[in-house]
This record gives structure tokens, C-alpha cells and sequence, in this order.
């Protein structure tokens, strides 16, 4: 049996796999959150791979607060950096895959048709700039490392968009949502069972191993704004909440959002031989639970 370790065990991503372990049963995964092993300490993290055996590791432990990061922004590096950067060198030490998950705010250009892999990034901000960091760490210390860069993600655990507007679209009978920013909301459990399905067709012969190396787009198909994203939770749940759309400039934040961050993922499509669900389906199924 194949044993798979998830850092960052109680984030979004993490407690996805959590749920869909056991609809795997080929594997076995170890969850550990930064109490039991931190991955910002390489010496914790040197002490535990030589005393465990895996034979993959998927990290979902980020610095993910946005605007916080701001002003927070040796503890983001730490994160989104340092860590990502201890993960990858023990790891090719030991001949163990990583996958990782980085941010489709790493782009931020000017660019108006959905963003390749190989497009020039940009990133605007300390979240922005120290998750594509990471990402260079992690590929230039260890040739089987998958970068996973996605956006808008959601899920039913954690706090997200589709949480904070369901509260709020309780609390309030109308609010303001950015209309001229425009992606694609990720149903976390549809990326996390990819990856699973990924591993799972690694290890029957369907794929190479070394397959698990580079940058990867993945999200939800689709385009929509975030009003857009507002409307449909409101419209799916039944939630009579009026919906106004603004520009970015009557809503600043310390940190800038990408004004087009659409990603193009025929590369992981074709590569992994895999469809993607349109987010309004995702979305319709997740608010169904």
C-alpha cells in the first residue's frame, strides 16, 4: 500500500483529502498539521523523514491571508517559502514526489486571454510574490515536483467567498461585490480528487511518474466575476440578498487582485487525460451538502 503524506492537514485542501481518503483504499495517508510536524523547521522535517517512510507528499500547508500578508510578511515568507523550500530538498533527498499548490495571482499582467503555464508572471503583493517563490524553490531543488497553480478556491471547510456571502447573505438584504475582476472559482474537493485519481493512475500504469513535474493550471471551467459568483450562491440557495456590482476602486484592500486571472488548463487536461467540471455544477453540488 502506497502512503501518502498531506501537510497542512487542517486547511481547505488538507481536510478535502481527509474526506476523500478512504474512497481511495490503494492508499494510506498520514494528515499532519504544523503542531505535529513543521515544515518550516528543517530539522523536525530532516528527523521525521528519516524515521517514515512515504512514498508521495502533497502540501496544503500555505500563508493564504491575502491582505494580511501585508503587514505580515516575514511570517508569509516562512510559509509560502522556507517551508515549501525544506519540503523540496528533503524530499528529493529521499526520491519522494511533492505536489504543491500555488495562486493564479502569481500572473497579474496586463493579459486578457486565459493564462498558459509559460506566460510571464507578475505577482503583485507579499502573498503574490512569495507564493511564486516557493514555487521556483520547490522546481529547482527537485526534478518531481508538481506545481499546481489555481484560484478562487472554495470548499465546505475552512472560511471562503461561498461561506462569508451565505453568512452574510443572512445578515444583510443587500451588498456590494466586485464585478471587473474575473477568473474562476475551484471546488477544492474536484482538484483534491484529481490529484488523488492522478496518483491512483500512477500507481495502476496509466501514467509515468515523472509525469508529476512542472507547473500545472488547474480551476474550475468557466469564466464569471466575483458578483457573478455572488449571484449564483444566492441564486442556488434561494437567498433573497440583493446583489450590487462595484469596481475595484470603491472596494481597496491592501493588496492588489489580479484584474483577469482565467487559467487555461488544456495542459493538465491533455497531460493527465482528465475533463473539469464547470464551476456552476461544482458550485451547485458543493452548496448541495
Amino acid at each position: 500500500m502506497q502512503k501518502i503524506l498531506v501537510t497542512g492537514a487542517n486547511g481547505q485542501m488538507g481536510r478535502e483529502f481527509a474526506f476523500l481518503a478512504d474512497r481511495f483504499p490503494a492508499f494510506r495517508f498520514v494528515f499532519l498539521d504544523r503542531a505535529e510536524l513543521d515544515i518550516c523547521d528543517e530539522k523536525a522535517l530532516l528527523s521525521w523523514f528519516a524515521e517514515n517512510k512515504v512514498d508521495y507528499c502533497i502540501n496544503c500547508a500555505a500563508y493564504t491571508a491575502v491582505d494580511k500578508a501585508e503587514s505580515e510578511a516575514d511570517l508569509a515568507r516562512e510559509i509560502n517559502v522556507k517551508a515549501v523550500a525544506n519540503l523540496g530538498k528533503i524530499c528529493a533527498g529521499h526520491n519522494i514526489p511533492v505536489i504543491h499548490f500555488s495562486t493564479d495571482y502569481v500572473y497579474h499582467t496586463s493579459q486578457n486571454t486565459p493564462y498558459k503555464e509559460t506566460d510571464p508572471t507578475r505577482p503583485q503583493g507579499v502573498y503574490a510574490v512569495t507564493k511564486l517563490e516557493g514555487e521556483l524553490q520547490l522546481l529547482a531543488s527537485h526534478p518531481l515536483a508538481m506545481v499546481i497553480r489555481t484560484s478562487w478556491v472554495y470548499s465546505v471547510f475552512g472560511q471562503n467567498f461561498v461561506k462569508t456571502m451565505l453568512r452574510l447573505g443572512k445578515e444583510r438584504d443587500q451588498l456590494s461585490v466586485v464585478a471587473d475582476q474575473i477568473g474562476t472559482p475551484t471546488n477544492a474537493r474536484d482538484l483534491a480528487k484529481a490529484v488523488i485519481q492522478i496518483l491512483a493512475n500512477i500507481e495502476s500504469g496509466k501514467l509515468d511518474r515523472n509525469q508529476l513535474s512542472g507547473i500545472f493550471n488547474y480551476s474550475n471551467e468557466g469564466v464569471c466575476s466575483w458578483y457573478d459568483f455572488a449571484l449564483a450562491i444566492f441564486e442556488i440557495t434561494w437567498t433573497e440578498c440583493t446583489v450590487k456590482p462595484i469596481a475595484s476602486v470603491d472596494y481597496p484592500t491592501p493588496a492588489m487582485r489580479p484584474p483577469f486571472s482565467v487559467l487555461d488548463k488544456t495542459k493538465f487536461k491533455t497531460t493527465f487525460e482528465m475533463e473539469i467540471p464547470h464551476w456552476r455544477k461544482s458550485l451547485e453540488r458543493m452548496l448541495a451538502k
